[in-house]
């Protein structure tokens, strides 16, 4: 069993003279500002860069790979289902893990090794054309990249808790969506380039080797972050205090309300209705719109682009506003009105993703906080990984049958399939339930104000 206080490289000096004096005030220094945000954030937000870059390689590279590997959409959107499958479990477990058995440095190299592993697979799996080795290696990937997030986000806390973290959060979030990004529009260049001197499906192997060279780069933030981290410990005298994080007991789900599972129904509804979407995009926007895979790829990135930019904007604004519940059906209604935009109107496209980047912003800033509306501290780690199991499971299922969707129907009834999913959030919103959000945002906020005029009149007092 690792142990936080166990050093990371055994030949390194401990000399309690050094610890102190070591890199003064400077950017070396743990106890300052500075060390914070560089290198330690900067290092941090690239730790997960390798593995949203590599999660939509197959989207960037959709066309490429039906053609190169003679697969069906069926068989394509098994590499985005295969990667959710593991997560339906892990979710649950993947705080745990670094919680109480490897600590947050070795939990979070632990899981860039299962990204990169899992990365270099695919591409052998590519390179040699074996699309049985394609999908377990996007089993091993989808291991690894969920529980990766979570080792990010402990270290945040633990190096931002108290200062700036909801900050950090949405920069994290922000800069896994530009590795999003870059993906969309580096690939379909790259492949073409190397398409010159190799092809078919031995130049989409070589092409992929260049995200698992993405994994690497990130396994390295992870192996350095975890330096950094042990070298803060021992110099602040830090402790790994065991179990603080949020533990999962499963019988606590007796006791969620109803609008916790309309809330997990929204999630999955809206969730499936956006990312299998963006997975087969490319070849949807290709034929409608007469693009090239290029512009194409452009286009299906902007969701990315778009909730980069936007999401820690109206994460701050929903913050001061409040009324989660109004901006979860608005985010809901515009991206319905998006998905129609697409599939009924020859409009530029890029309106429609520029628009669905926004209402996807509006909902994830609103959405995952009604949780903590509506179940108490000590349940919400239950909570948050029930959401996530859900969600990762609609992901999984509904991955497929689109797929299927268009090898038998095509793209317009896929659209329609879609549009069906988020009406489902808006019908489940009756009167009455609505009414039970709006009364348990109430009575947090009116607990919020009770609890600011107690510390009002403590602060009096003790001015008196």
């Amino acid at each position: 069993m690792a142990d936080e206080r166990e050093p990371l490289l055994r030949n390194v000096q401990e000399d309690d003279e050094e610890k102190e004096t070591a890199c003064g005030t400077g950017p070396c220094d743990p106890k300052g500002c500075i060390h914070r945000y560089f290198p330690v954030l900067v290092i941090m937000c690239f730790l997960s860069f390798g593995s949203y870059f590599c999660y939509d390689n197959p989207a960037a590279l959709q066309d490429n790979m039906l053609r190169d590997l003679e697969l069906t959409e069926g068989q394509f959107m098994l590499f985005y289902s295969l990667y959710s499958w593991p997560n339906v479990i892990l979710c649950f477990f993947g705080g745990f893990l670094i919680d109480r058995m490897f600590g947050v440095r070795l939990g979070a190299i632990i899981f860039s090794i299962f990204v990169t592993i899992g990365q270099v697979m695919f591409s052998l799996g590519s390179l040699f054309n074996s699309f049985t080795l394609m999908c377990a290696a996007r089993f091993v990937f989808g291991v690894g990249g969920e529980s990766l997030a979570v080792a990010q986000n402990t270290y945040a806390v633990k190096w931002f808790k108290g200062r700036e973290l909801n900050m950090v959060f949405g920069l994290q979030l922000s800069f896994s969506r530009v590795g999003s990004t870059v993906n969309m529009n580096v690939m379909q260049p790259l492949y073409s380039f190397i398409d010159e001197h190799v092809h078919g499906y031995r130049c989409l192997g070589i092409a992929l080797f260049v995200g698992a060279g993405m994994c690497v780069f990130s396994l390295l933030c992870a192996l350095l972050l975890a330096f950094l981290d042990k070298r803060a410990d021992r110099i602040l005298q830090r402790q790994a205090v065991a179990g603080e994080g949020e533990q999962i007991r499963l019988l606590d789900v007796r006791f969620f309300p109803l609008s916790f599972w309309l809330i997990s129904i929204i999630c999955v509804a809206y969730y499936v209705a956006v990312f299998p979407f963006v997975g087969l995009g490319l070849v949807f926007f290709e034929m409608k719109f007469d693009m090239s895979p290029t512009q194409a790829n452009a286009v299906n990135s902007l969701v990315y682009i778009i909730s980069a930019v936007a999401s820690p904007v109206f994460g701050f604004l929903i913050d001061r506003s409040g009324k989660n519940l109004f901006w979860v059906i608005l985010g809901v209604t515009v991206t319905l009105g998006c998905h129609a935009l697409l599939a009924f109107t020859f409009i530029t496209p890029y309106v429609g993703m520029i628009v669905m980047g926004l209402a996807y912003s509006v909902l994830a800033s609103a959405l995952w906080p009604m949780v903590a509306l509506i179940i108490p501290q000590h349940q919400l780690g239950t909570a948050y990984g029930i959401m996530q199991a859900i969600q990762n499971l609609g992901l999984a299922v509904i991955s497929l049958v689109a797929g299927l969707i268009v090898d038998s129907k095509g793209y317009l009834v896929l659209e329609v399939f879609f549009m069906a999913w988020l009406c489902s959030p808006t019908l489940n919103l009756s009167a009455k339930r609505r009414q039970a959000l709006r009364e348990a945002e109430q009575a947090r906020d009116e607990e919020e104000k009770l609890k600011k005029e107690i510390e009002s009149e403590k602060g009096v007092n003790k001015v008196f």
